[in-house]
């Protein structure tokens, strides 16, 4: 995705709603010059996804977001930036997804790639949507001037309306709205900056909780479609496998069956109801091809990435002379190598495709990240237009990275409406789900460094053998080569190392992956900060203070970390098998550290006692739903560490549902998580919704250390014995 950067002076467009509202539209290729209004998908623009904004007669504002909301928040927090220079009542706002196809129309530049991921929900779209409530806000103004024949600058805006104190009169920003949508601005006013925010900065309630709380909210499983038929799917248990035969005679017996489907690695059966096709499918005796992958299990791909550490690597970070730091006489070395699995999304809501073809349209029903992607990925399949495809978005019920561009089960629901003839809800069982992931990486690093006589490391010395993101899902390749998710966190880490050699071997097998919360940080944040504590305990010195005198040219790093040491209590004594351990790491543009305190029995039963996190995003629009989020991503990044795992035998995932892929309960949840947000300003704005999963194994495997003096250095935690005397 290219960031754009929208000027002050970027014109934004104005139109009139059919209700008679005032709709407001920022391009995101902005020109110098303004340009007519641009009309939604349909004939009611009121009624469809518009541009931006829209402000009605009984004086709801409504604000079109591009970006998806899964919970973390992002809508609620673009409202605010634009309800923050609209000065409405926030009471009066309600949100609205942008629309896919009118992006399409566009070109892609109204609303750019809208994806919603790499925590680019909001810091992305500051400026576009703040110059859109400034735009309303200026045109209205001036809509009241020109009705009271008064100077604009003796007009005011407050609270949705507009004031002139000379005459004592006002008007409402409904009844202005039809003027100002004609109001042409010669330059568009400037917005304000973080200092000036009132609604901004302040703790709001999220605008989707009452509708997730009522039931009213719709995710992609609850489209419903007239006619609509079901299908239930399963994909060939080895990736790169194929489908070889299928006997369908038990499906004589069972109600409701349409029919059978067969694709390339795949067959779905479709009924009248959801339970009738899966109870065909369960009943259908299939035979598969495993492509030639059926002899690979988890011993052999772990020993081939362990042997991948000793093989040519592209060169990711040279600085300084790392082989004589390694070899000067009297450093001491500190080696290590880590490891981390294989894992997946596991979104609650599971994959689903509500899909309607005509000869001239397609409507797709989906739970997605980047509706862009699916629309255009709809018009591949189908051979339509762009314009001819309509996304209707819903609540995403987990994306987590799975839903941010590759759809797997959209070409499935497409083939199966193409053959059925018929409206098709497409849904994946759990077990597909798990077992046809694009999995977070499985990974492999060695560290090694050298110690000078005060401790400190003089060197970094990386070698990364993980598969490619970019390339992931293309079968079995090995390319010395390198891209950013491979080597996050350890390249241009922000410690002190005078000199550095990162090397990367990008390394797939026959095992698709993706994106991952996280992504690169979520095991190299593992990898990186478990070193640094055990170069620290090499010095002899506290992990804590080690790590700051690494970090003096990091103003924000230190202010993380001493925040983590003052509201963690570190340094103040704890019982026998009891300990502390912290990770602060970089990503996605903030710097984010939490703290661990764990109880560890001397059976090696553990419990996590405390979670304390500390973000620095530099700037903050909804301190709730920041704060939710790293609560959300201690409780995701426990559930990695702790038993996080999806493993193969002949060829095929064997983790299958929640029974033997387990997510944290209740009772696993630590009875304390603090979350401390110090925003500490300037030009940027940093991601929240990956950052803060990346410290939480290192600081617990850190803590473990601290209270058993037993290092861990493979994932997850149910392999280590963790006992001790």
């Amino acid at each position: 995705m290219n960031n754009v950067t929208l000027s002050r002076r970027a014109i934004v467009f104005s139109g009139v709603s059919a209700a008679g509202g005032l709709m407001i539209g920022v391009p995101m290729a902005a020109q110098a010059k303004g340009q007519p209004p641009l009309v939604a998908d349909g004939t009611n623009p009121a009624k469809e996804m518009t541009a931006f904004l829209i402000i009605e007669p009984d004086n709801t504002v409504t604000v079109r977001v591009p970006h998806q909301e899964m919970g973390q928040g992002t809508s609620t927090a673009l409202a605010m930036l634009v309800a923050e220079e609209l000065e409405c009542d926030w009471a009066k706002v309600r949100v609205e997804y942008a629309s896919a196809n009118r992006n399409a129309r566009a070109g892609g530049k109204l609303y750019d790639s809208m994806q919603t991921v790499g925590s680019r929900g909001v810091r992305t779209s500051v400026s576009m949507m703040q110059q859109a409530g400034a735009s309303a806000r200026e045109r209205l103004r001036l809509a009241a001037a020109e009705r009271w024949k008064v100077d604009p600058a003796d007009c005011s805006i407050a609270a949705g309306k507009c004031l002139h104190k000379a005459t004592n009169r006002s008007a409402d920003y409904g009844s202005l709205a039809p003027a100002a949508a004609t109001v042409q601005l010669p330059l568009e006013p400037k917005i304000k900056s973080p200092d000036q925010y009132v609604l901004v900065g302040k703790w709001t309630p999220r605008l989707d909780t009452p509708a997730k709380l009522d039931g009213s909210a719709k995710f992609g499983l609850d489209a419903q479609v007239p006619g609509m038929v079901y299908a239930a799917v399963w994909s060939a248990p080895v990736y790169g496998g194929s489908l070889k035969s299928v006997d369908d005679s038990a499906l004589k017996d069972i109600r409701g069956i349409v029919g059978v489907v067969k694709l390339k690695d795949a067959v779905a059966v479709v009924a009248d109801r959801y339970w009738r096709a899966k109870k065909g499918l369960d009943a259908l005796k299939i035979e598969w091809d495993d492509g030639g992958y059926g002899n690979v299990d988890s011993n052999s791909l772990a020993l081939d990435y362990h042997a991948a550490l000793d093989k040519p690597m592209a060169t990711a970070e040279k600085k300084g002379d790392p082989e004589a730091a390694l070899s000067a006489t009297g450093s001491k070395v500190v080696e290590a190598v880590y490891e981390a699995p294989f894992l997946s999304h596991s979104p609650m809501e599971p994959l689903n495709c509500t899909v309607a073809l005509t000869a001239e349209r397609a409507d797709i029903w989906i739970s997605t990240q980047a509706p862009m992607a699916v629309l255009q990925q709809t018009a591949r399949e189908t051979g339509l237009q762009q314009d001819q495809v309509y996304v209707h978005n819903n609540y995403v019920g987990g994306g987590f990275g799975r839903r941010g561009g590759a759809h797997d089960e959209l070409p499935q629901a497409i083939a199966v409406a193409k053959q059925v003839n018929k409206p098709v809800k497409l849904i994946w069982s759990r077990e597909q789900d798990i077992r046809r992931d694009r999995y977070r990486p499985q990974a492999f690093v060695r560290f090694r460094s050298a110690l000078a006589a005060d401790g400190r490391p003089q060197v970094l010395q990386a070698r990364i053998a993980v598969p490619s993101l970019i390339r992931g899902g293309n079968g079995p390749q090995e390319v010395q080569g390198s891209e950013p998710m491979a080597t996050e966190c350890i390249q241009n880490s922000f410690y002190a190392f005078p000199a550095r050699d990162v090397g990367v071997l990008l390394k797939n097998s026959h095992v698709p992956v993706s994106f991952w919360r996280g992504v690169g940080s979520s095991q190299n944040g593992f990898f990186i900060e478990s070193f640094m504590d055990e170069l620290a305990h090499a010095a002899g010195q506290d992990p804590y203070a080690y790590r700051r005198a690494l970090l003096i040219a990091r103003p924000d790093a230190l202010g993380v970390l001493d925040a983590m040491a003052k509201q963690s209590d570190w340094g103040q004594p704890l019982a026998k098998g009891r300990g502390r351990g912290l990770a602060i790491i970089e990503a996605y543009g903030s710097v984010s550290g939490q703290v661990v305190e764990v109880t560890v029995s001397p059976q090696g039963l553990l419990k996590v006692d405390r979670v304390t996190c500390v973000l620095d995003p530099y700037h903050v629009a909804n301190p709730n739903t920041v704060a939710q989020q790293m609560e959300g991503a201690v409780i995701m990044g426990l559930t990695a560490a702790l038993w996080g795992e999806i493993t193969f035998k002949n060829g095929a995932p064997v983790e299958s549902n929640f029974h033997n892929y387990r997510m944290a309960r209740m009772a696993d949840t630590p009875p304390r998580i603090d979350v401390h947000l110090i925003p500490s300003g300037g030009p940027r704005w940093g991601g929240v919704g990956e950052p803060g999963l990346g410290p939480l194994a290192p600081a617990l495997t850190n803590a473990i250390f601290a209270a058993t003096g037993q290092r861990v250095r493979r994932l997850p935690l149910k392999h280590a014995d963790l006992k001790w005397t």
